[in-house]
């Protein structure tokens, strides 16, 4: 399935899948917004799948955004799941 990513007001929606084939697409598109954008906020209740390639983008993403003191927020269906790796593995 394809990624697309849209603006809505102050947030991006993400749809489709975020994997091998689309992460490449994702992580270049967000690291974009978050170099140019005050701050951050992605929807991800219409992501189908996120792969272990998908999870480290947000690894990556996360620790642009701190680089940055940029704002980033992950909400929608699953965003738990993904602060609670990224939170475990950045105090590993």
């Amino acid at each position: 399935m394809a990624l697309t990513i849209k603006q809505q007001n102050s947030f991006f929606n993400v749809e489709g899948n975020i994997n091998s084939s689309t992460v490449k697409q994702f992580k270049n598109h967000l690291e974009f917004l978050i170099l140019y954008t005050k701050s951050l906020t992605i929807n991800i209740d219409n992501v189908k799948e996120i792969d272990k390639d998908g999870m480290k983008a947000f690894h990556y993403l996360f620790a642009k955004a701190l680089n940055y003191k940029k704002k980033f927020e992950i909400i929608g269906y699953g965003c738990k799941d993904i602060y609670e790796d990224i939170q475990y593995n950045h105090a590993a």
